[in-house]
């Protein structure tokens, strides 16, 4: 079988074109990579883990400043105050809280301050890690702690515990020294609240006293005795009084 001398000639002219394309096909193409995360990936993943870890403390907030500040011996003893004095709802219960609030943070700030250089700037320029600085920063709470809590109420959350106490106090788990610290807080707040009540129940004591004397038992002795107390208290400038007091209690 013959084959056309067209068809020969053009097959040989077509060949370079082909030996190109085949050439050109052979040659790969760019390759593409992709990464995951990025540049700065690890920045905003630990970015992240601060915003998660901020939010979980500021919903812990109040039972922190409950449980490991002295709040609870300042609100007991202003409440009491306020019961010594025969006064139902004066101060109000926003007033007295504000004001336990208020002194609490005045002297916590020392603490705060401490928690704040060692371990929350750390945290946040990411020269230590979460678990560090948790640790670091409950470290001058347990200290405050520490100096506010009896031996006696260690030994009785350890002994509730059933597991034997630290050789060293600094050494109590946390679990055991927050317990033991409200419980010191409670004690400690009952004795100055009892110091409180002494001189308003000899006033009281002094005006029924004396409206007996003098026939008049149809005179109720509150009546008598709620303005001498208020004018008692202003006189020697309680509040500055008592707050001098409450707050030099506080170690």
């Amino acid at each position: 079988m013959r084959v056309p001398v067209r068809l020969i000639a053009w097959l040989l002219a077509g060949a370079p074109a082909l030996a190109v394309a085949a050439d050109r096909a052979s040659v790969q193409l760019p390759g593409v990579s992709v990464q995951i995360g990025g540049v700065g990936g690890s920045e905003q993943v630990s970015s992240t883990l601060l915003v998660a870890l901020a939010l979980t403390v500021l919903s812990l907030a109040p039972s922190i400043l409950v449980c490991m500040t002295s709040f609870v011996r300042i609100s007991i003893v202003l409440s009491m105050l306020r019961h010594a004095l025969g006064l139902q709802d004066t101060p109000p219960n926003t007033v007295l809280v504000s004001l336990s609030l208020f002194l609490t943070a005045f002297t916590m700030m020392p603490v705060f301050e401490r928690v704040h250089v060692e371990a929350v700037q750390p945290m946040m320029s990411g020269r230590m890690s979460i678990e560090k600085g948790i640790a670091a920063g409950l470290q001058p709470m347990r200290e405050f702690m520490l100096r506010q809590t009896r031996p006696e109420e260690l030994a009785t959350m350890a002994e509730l515990s059933r597991k034997e106490p630290p050789a060293d106090a600094a050494e109590t788990p946390i679990m055991q020294l927050i317990p033991a610290f409200m419980l010191s807080e409670l004690r400690i707040a009952f004795q100055i609240a009892f110091a409180v009540f002494l001189p308003f129940l000899l006033i009281d004591m002094l005006v029924a006293t004396l409206l007996m004397a003098l026939g008049m038992m149809m005179v109720p002795p509150a009546t008598l005795a709620l303005p001498m107390k208020i004018l008692l208290f202003v006189l020697i400038d309680g509040w500055s009084l008592l707050v001098r007091s409450l707050l030099g209690t506080i170690r």
